[in-house]
């Protein structure tokens, strides 16, 4: 019997031993990733060309995290509306060692205008935080405006509803933030205006300038000189709440309640990026938003700092796919 209870209690004393093993290994395992994510050079993959907002606000926070993380380098990947970047984010390794940016497009947006992805915006990425968030405006020509007495967005509802088809908008293409706010529009004010596609922002904005399109819903940034100067009459603004930037502006929610369109980006990391790492470099990032030298760089971009936790951002990007779901099928654009 004395031989059969010590044989137990050594094959208990094995198993216990091969449980702290265990769980030493995987100590020293996550250990060795966290290490290597501060001592080798964190990639950012920007999808989008240099130079441009979300490159910038990159390069601010890549900067202000140095301390925490070490060296961050940017990798600008643009191509495919955001895609072939997004993309090469997903398939990388999830050691804390890539990150990326994910955006309004690459994010909620494409997989609804694009039949095939090369990535799936709900199960390849790992949410760290959300970044920023720039708002668009619903502008009209100030001459036009003048013209048809349109001072407030109730004012335009109720000018479109007299005058059935003889509105119309300009965007910067199917599918682009423009065309998907103007659609959201139509449908929640419950009229209608013919859509007017152009290549590109700047080509939509000159249409409005010049009296050819009645309106168009802008980046905040962009058609802030010409509100300025009163080329533009600003209507509202698409966030929930007034911006800090044009803060006598009033929100479209004011009027069309719960809506909505914001051009929005955050850092994602692949799929499978321990939580541990996933929570380093969320805390690194966060610090780095709130910090003051990032609200005066973003703000002179007139985007507003947002940061969030990782469930908070994740559940905020599956929230955001599955409104665009409906707005890109409603207006049914497709680019490929």
């Amino acid at each position: 019997m004395s031989v059969a209870i010590g044989t137990a209690e050594k094959i208990a004393g094995m198993n216990r031993r091969n449980l702290l093993v265990t769980a030493l290994a995987a100590v020293a395992a996550l250990s060795s990733t966290l290490a290597l994510a501060q001592s080798r050079p964190v990639r950012l993959i920007v999808p989008y060309a240099a130079g441009g907002p979300i490159d910038v606000t990159a390069r601010v926070l890549a900067e202000r995290v140095k301390d925490s993380l070490g060296t961050v380098i940017i990798e600008n990947r643009p191509g495919g509306g955001g895609n072939i970047g997004a993309d090469a984010v997903a398939k990388a390794a999830p050691d804390g060692l890539t990150i990326g940016i994910s955006a309004v497009a690459t994010h909620a947006i494409n997989p609804w205008l694009f039949s095939k992805m090369p990535y799936d915006a709900a199960k390849d990425f790992a949410p760290i935080t959300q970044m920023v968030r720039v708002p668009n405006v619903l502008v009209m020509n100030a001459e036009t405006a003048a013209r048809l007495k349109v001072n407030s967005v109730a004012d335009l509802i109720a000018y479109g509803k007299a005058n059935p088809g003889k509105l119309n908008y300009g965007s910067g293409g199917n599918g682009s933030a423009g065309h998907l706010a103007g659609e959201m529009f139509k449908r929640d004010a419950g009229i209608f205006a013919v859509h007017i596609p152009y290549n590109g922002g700047s080509p939509a904005q000159l249409a409005l300038l010049s009296g050819q399109v009645d309106f168009n819903f802008d980046n905040l940034a962009t058609a802030a000189p010409n509100i300025r100067s009163g080329k533009l009459k600003a209507l509202a603004v698409t966030t929930l709440k007034r911006s800090p930037s044009l803060p006598e502006v009033p929100p479209v929610a004011d009027t069309l309640r719960g809506f909505a369109i914001d051009t929005w980006w955050g850092l994602v990391a692949p799929a499978n990026t321990p939580k541990d790492v996933i929570s380093k470099l969320n805390q690194a990032f966060v610090a780095a938003l709130q910090s003051p030298e990032a609200k005066t760089r973003f703000a002179g971009l007139l985007a507003e700092p947002v940061s969030s936790s990782p469930d908070e951002f994740g559940n905020f990007m599956r929230a955001e796919l599955a409104k665009y779901e409906k707005v890109v099928k409603a207006s049914g654009a497709k680019v490929d």
